[in-house]
């Protein structure tokens, strides 16, 4: 079953067109990985995907709902919904770790008692492994800690879809390496849907179980991850060849 459907969809920025007629599904309860060059438009299919950036053309629906950007409440509904772990973690620095987890239960549910909210926040902090560090500010923090506590933060409203933007960028393979284990987990422990960007061949092939491929401005390839390697296919075979490349 398909979490989120696409039919036709087309995003970019103003009148400008970055990917046009994308028809593809999200399936629920697993890792959906995007791919593509640099500037092929994978950071803005997610934003459009997470309510944060209305389209150009089509549309998509989450869990069988049409998403209206028109509607205040069409989109609450979406933001409740999900969780955003944005590239860079983009946790704000005048804030404990902790504040920064609770930022979104106190927008969602302003009338929610502290000691719930303090509960929630640390619960949150302990999927992460970061319980340690509520009090930490994130100068504080290694760029690990940071995208962990950040993904703490997305998984806050203990949301149905995950959107992850190249969560691994700027980490050590080792780091990464634990990162990628950390999503496995939410998976295959709370079968959480997950949504990746990323271009690190290791973690697509740790966690990726099925593949979107971007490639002028359209989709490329859909298929599960296990297709990747016989794909024939030029562009893919280029595009691995070169990013593996050292």
């Amino acid at each position: 079953m398909d979490i989120i459907s696409a039919r036709g969809l087309s995003v970019g920025y103003g009148k400008t067109e970055v990917l046009r007629d994308l028809t593809f599904g999200v399936p629920e309860g697993r890792i959906t990985v995007v791919l593509g060059v640099s500037g092929s438009g994978k950071s803005t299919l997610l934003k459009t995907l997470a309510g944060l950036l209305p389209p150009l053309g089509g549309g998509f629906a989450f869990d069988g709902a049409p998403v209206d950007y028109r509607s205040e409440a069409s989109l609450a509904l979406v933001y409740r919904r999900i969780g955003v772990l944005y590239q860079g973690g983009a946790l704000l620095n005048g804030l404990t770790l902790a504040e920064n987890v609770a930022l979104p239960i106190r927008m969602h549910f302003p009338d929610l008692p502290e000691d719930m909210v303090l509960d929630m926040v640390h619960a949150g902090l302990a999927q992460v492994e970061m319980a340690d560090a509520a009090s930490k500010y994130p100068a504080e923090l290694s760029g690990g800690m940071r995208k962990r506590g950040a993904l703490a933060r997305a998984l806050a409203l203990d949301p149905d879809v995950v959107f992850c933007d190249e969560p691994s960028s700027g980490l050590d393979p080792i780091t990464s390496s634990r990162l990628d284990g950390l999503l496995l987990r939410l998976k295959e422990t709370f079968g959480m849907t997950l949504v990746v960007v990323t271009h690190e061949l290791r973690s697509i092939e740790r966690v990726a179980d099925r593949v979107l491929v971007l490639h002028d401005g359209r989709l490329h390839f859909d298929d599960e991850a296990s297709a990747l390697a016989g794909a024939d296919d030029a562009f893919i075979r280029t595009f691995f060849l070169k990013e593996s490349a050292p």
